[in-house]
């Protein structure tokens, strides 16, 4: 008989076991000081460019007022309890009111978090005799939901709409048999590549093989679309989208998350998601809050200009300095290059030490190796100085790894 804690301590995963090498630096780094453009990590000042504080609200003195009014009046612990049986307030019914109204939906139910409702929201949609089909490089909520459904799943390549048609071809014929329903499930916006699901041409083919669609718009809601309604409107398929999931964490920097669809399914998701059924409800602060933002996204279209005109200038700006930022048609803004982790290290040390710029950096196994991808998140907390400063760094060290500066055979040391 084998001991897990052995097997776990032989095997810490694809990215664990460089934890020796990497932690408190690579992963799990603590950033410190005032959310915002400008932060301190390890005792220096950095300008940050990895967090989904879109527009700008984090630290944003309105949004800071109200939080700490509602903490004042309501404590964290208001309302005790789940929602069916304790944790219902006026005040939840309010936000779910005003996002349907805002997403142009019958009904909305609020969700703890994103990761976990997301997760629960598609495995109470399906039984084991439905058909799900999804984009491979759907987020890691959707996947894990994907693997919570005991029926049969198909996977369609990114993007690709030869590759659904074969894959809705089959799920057509599975169901046929089981007397089951199929589910297509993308991404509005993906938030490695930063390029948009093709919404318009998924919801072209829901009359022929008659399936319900399920979109993620964690990266879309707050900046795409009229007001920021989010990605289907921006793509002008609102009503297509059957199911609409949208997050707190990313445009309205807070927690939790919601979704949005027919008044009935809403009603028959707040009696079968299990992460909401056995979880407290949202804290009243935290949906008092979310109420403010809200409000400041639908009245105030100047925080979505402000972030738009950095994403643009910084985009437009490392193009034409040489660098490549992939397909992004969004505000994520990767930036790819070639090399190894050693190589990938050695960029990101050289970054944050000598250029004072910290942004996310992601290699294999989440990309394939040989490839480093930077990733920077514009918000409108940035200024255009912030930009040119970032446009001027990113060349020098795309030079520096292109004469082999950064060779190594081992992770950098920090």
């Amino acid at each position: 008989m084998n001991d897990i804690f052995d097997k776990i301590r032989k095997d810490m995963g694809p990215i664990g076991r460089h934890h020796k090498q990497s932690h408190g630096y690579f992963s799990f780094p603590k950033l410190e000081g005032e959310l915002g453009a400008h932060m301190n990590f390890r005792g220096k000042p950095v300008l940050v460019w990895s967090l989904n504080n879109y527009l700008g609200l984090a630290n944003h003195p309105e949004v800071r007022a109200v939080d700490a009014q509602a903490a004042k009046d309501w404590g964290m612990a208001y309302p005790m309890g789940a929602r069916m049986m304790s944790g219902q307030t006026k005040y939840h019914e309010q936000l779910e009111n005003e996002l349907s109204t805002f997403m142009g939906k019958e009904d909305s139910f609020l969700l703890n978090y994103g990761y976990q409702g997301c997760m629960s929201a598609i495995e109470a949609l399906l039984s084991r005799h439905d058909v799900l089909v999804y984009d491979s490089e759907c987020h890691a909520c959707m996947i894990d939901g994907a693997r919570l459904h005991m029926g049969k799943r198909f996977v369609f390549q990114h993007n690709d709409m030869d590759s659904l048609d074969k894959q809705l071809e089959s799920a057509r014929k599975l169901v046929e048999g089981t007397g089951g329903g199929i589910l297509v499930m993308t991404e509005g916006v993906f938030g490695m590549a930063g390029d948009q699901g093709k919404l318009k041409e998924i919801a072209e083919r829901k009359a022929k093989y008659n399936f319900r669609l399920f979109v993620d718009d964690a990266h879309g809601f707050g900046m795409l679309g009229r007001d920021g309604r989010g990605t289907a409107d921006a793509q002008g398929v609102q009503d297509a989208v059957d199911i609409y999931f949208g997050t707190f964490a990313k445009a309205m920097a807070s927690i939790g998350a919601f979704i949005s669809g027919p008044e009935d399914i809403m009603m028959y998701m707040r009696y079968n998601m299990r992460s909401q059924t056995f979880a407290k409800s949202l804290p009243m602060p935290i949906v008092i809050g979310a109420l403010k933002r809200l409000d400041m996204i639908r009245t105030q279209p100047e925080l979505s200009q402000k972030l738009w005109a950095i994403t643009n200038a910084l985009q437009s700006g490392l193009t034409n300095a040489g660098l490549d930022i992939g397909k992004t048609n969004s505000c994520v803004t990767p930036v790819y290059m070639k090399g190894g982790v050693p190589e990938a290290t050695n960029v990101v040390v050289d970054l944050r030490e000598n250029y004072g710029i910290f942004c996310s950096i992601v290699v294999y196994p989440v990309i394939p190796k040989g490839e480093i991808l930077l990733r920077l998140i514009p918000t409108a907390s940035h200024s255009m100085e912030d930009v040119q400063r970032t446009i001027d760094a990113f060349k020098e060290v795309h030079a520096k790894l292109t004469s082999g500066a950064y060779k190594s055979e081992t992770i950098a040391a920090f």
